[in-house]
């Protein structure tokens, strides 16, 4: 209550091993210059096994394998010969694609929430306020003329939610949290004038931004004779609401709501009564009915916000009239009313926390490096079978087309050109250029290895 009177506050306490090669140095200017073999010279490329035991990999070359991963969604699919070898593993190609599916329902339901908790969740509750009063009669051995012998009464409105007869657990939290006072946005109460002055018989509370809940509120005046009152309560609407003018209240249906819904009550108005221009969509051409009440016959419909704001007027308040009696056996009577208010759903806060909840994108992330590890261990057995099953069922034409293969991989990372004709006849290694190539390759040897010597004697005598 503001200063006129004193309010008690009652609010409760508070990569993979290869096979060893010898490379020769190319000179440019040496015989030893063959060229790129033709398309119809090249032979069936044979690839040896990766090892699956013993690969060393640096920790950033791990690092960057398993961005790789996370960016290929056929990591996890396995190849159509291990499904042709082993058919059981269809069952595996099912769950990957109930997986896909759970995957998308999960994100569009995600959407979905998203999307809800951006409106108002609200629910109706009944809130049951509890107006008593007590009388305090005069001391009769009193001598003084102080303010505590006269007569007086004390009136006490108080409040709680109703359990929900639907789901009666299902608030209990929001229950105990609310205070009476946090459902309302000021309290009136309208003493009668007669007995109590023009200046001296209204009692007011307003919420502030600095404004204690409280679970109730007491007042106390002078007086031997029952008074009628009036008790004014502003509901404290979240979103505010506002009452509609009397006139357009009629054409919507809407008597009170928040701002967002009667902007979409009346443009549902609109697209009924087809009233958008057809060639200018963003014009608006007004009926009589909406002609009269918005003053314009034509009127874009970014402007209705504007137009509406004189139209909307604050909510009604919750009037309750009740006598204050000074009769001591009225002393332990409570008079009971109920008043509906909204409350924003506990499920919106269920949603909100379903949508930041990570707990188990670890653990889903974690299995899914698992299956990728597994399907990649999958598809080198594979390569494993077939490089060895090759070499089982025709081991002289396997040596041979593997040697060509691994021919053509050095050439190719050494950047090397000859004549396939040429290098295949014995003679072409007792040119002269021969004996210059080799001399060449060891001095490189000799140099690497001194280089490697020297800095190993360095780093001995750090």
């Amino acid at each position: 209550m503001i200063a006129k009177e004193a309010l008690i506050n009652r609010s409760a306490p508070s990569q993979p091993k290869q096979i060893s090669r010898v490379m020769y140095g190319s000179n440019p200017s040496s015989p030893y210059a063959p060229s790129t073999p033709s398309r119809g010279d090249q032979v069936p490329v044979r690839k040896r096994p990766v090892p699956t035991a013993g690969t060393t990999s640096s920790p950033s070359d791990a690092r960057n394998k398993q961005m790789i991963k996370k960016k290929k969604l056929s990591d996890k699919v396995l190849p159509q010969t291990v499904r042709d070898l082993v058919p059981e593993s269809q069952a595996y190609m099912d769950l990957l694609a109930f997986e896909r599916k759970l995957d998308s329902t999960i994100m569009r339901k995600r959407l979905d929430i998203q999307e809800a908790l951006k409106r108002p969740v609200k629910v109706k509750r009944k809130l049951r306020v509890f107006i008593s009063n007590q009388y305090f009669p005069a001391k009769v051995d009193a001598e003084t003329k102080d303010d505590s012998a006269k007569p007086s009464w004390e009136l006490r409105v108080e409040g709680r939610l109703l359990d929900d007869p639907i789901h009666p657990a299902k608030h209990e939290n929001l229950k105990q949290k609310r205070k009476f006072s946090s459902f309302f946005k000021s309290l009136v109460i309208e003493l009668d004038k007669d007995l109590y002055g023009p200046d001296n018989h209204l009692v007011e509370w307003h919420r502030t931004s600095s404004t204690q809940e409280t679970d109730g509120f007491q007042v106390k005046r002078h007086g031997d004779k029952n008074v009628k009152c009036t008790m004014l309560f502003m509901l404290n609407y979240m979103p505010p609401q506002f009452k509609l003018d009397g006139r357009l209240a009629r054409l919507l249906g809407i008597h009170t709501q928040s701002r967002p819904v009667i902007i979409q009550g009346l443009w549902q108005y609109i697209k009924s009564h087809k009233l958008q221009d057809a060639h200018e969509r963003e014009f608006i051409n007004c009926d009589p009915y909406l002609e009269q009440i918005l003053g314009r016959p034509r009127m874009k419909f970014a402007e209705i916000p504007q137009l509406l704001q004189p139209l909307l007027h604050p909510p009604d308040p919750v009037v309750i009239h009740h006598v204050i009696s000074v009769d001591p056996a009225d002393a332990k009577k409570q008079a009971c009313y109920d008043i509906e208010v909204e409350l924003d759903d506990t499920l919106k806060t269920q949603m909100s926390s379903f949508l930041l909840s990570s707990a188990s994108q670890q653990e889903i992330a974690d299995l899914e490096r698992r299956i990728q590890d597994t399907v990649i261990k999958v598809k080198q057995h594979r390569i494993q079978r077939e490089f060895y099953l090759g070499f089982s069922e025709s081991p002289q034409e396997f040596i041979a087309d593997w040697i060509s293969s691994q021919t053509k991989d050095l050439k190719t990372m050494t950047d090397a050109t000859g004549n396939k004709e040429e290098e295949r006849v014995a003679d072409h290694y007792y040119a002269p250029w021969a004996q210059e190539a080799v001399s060449r390759y060891f001095y490189s040897k000799v140099q690497q290895r001194r280089l490697e010597l020297e800095q190993a004697i360095k780093s001995s005598n750090i």
